[in-house]
């Protein structure tokens, strides 16, 4: 499982304000490219975000499913980009000093990228999911300051 944390200059308030504002998901997840539809009920269990994953024209449409979600703490997602497999993301929010400790954890549950080694999947993982949490502290600071 890659692990990755942060601290946002903002509120927890506000990083959950992003985390649960299914239309801007690609805007902070590295490799979403786009999204089609977020499901009425989103956040809550079993609601879905439709989006696209890569580059145009190797477009690959799948979702993102919330399995749990406790407000302004947890929010863990089933994150499907098939043929790669499906995952399992997990964003933890605490506040400490005032502003937000985000803890990130990513580990795959299904499909051909599980054949990688934790060694060499999970640092690129972390990197992916440092740029992630950058983008994701970028428009929550941003709606801090409003």
């Amino acid at each position: 499982m890659s692990e990755t944390e942060r601290l946002i200059n903002a509120s927890v308030e506000d990083v959950f304000a992003v985390l649960t504002d299914g239309w801007s998901y690609a805007a902070w997840v590295v490799g979403a490219s786009r999204i089609r539809d977020v499901e009425p009920g989103w956040p809550e269990p079993g609601h879905s975000i439709h989006h696209s994953v890569g580059a145009w024209p190797l477009l690959i449409n799948d979702a993102t499913t919330v399995t749990r979600y406790e407000p302004l703490r947890l929010l863990e997602l089933k994150v499907r980009a098939w043929p790669t497999g499906e995952g399992a993301v997990e964003f933890e929010a605490t506040e400490k000093d005032g502003v937000c400790h985000l803890v990130m954890r990513e580990q795959m549950t299904k499909g051909p990228a599980m054949l990688i080694p934790a060694q060499i999947a999970d640092p690129i993982l972390h990197l992916r999911n440092a740029e992630t949490l950058q983008r994701l502290a970028l428009l929550a600071e941003g709606r801090a300051l409003r």
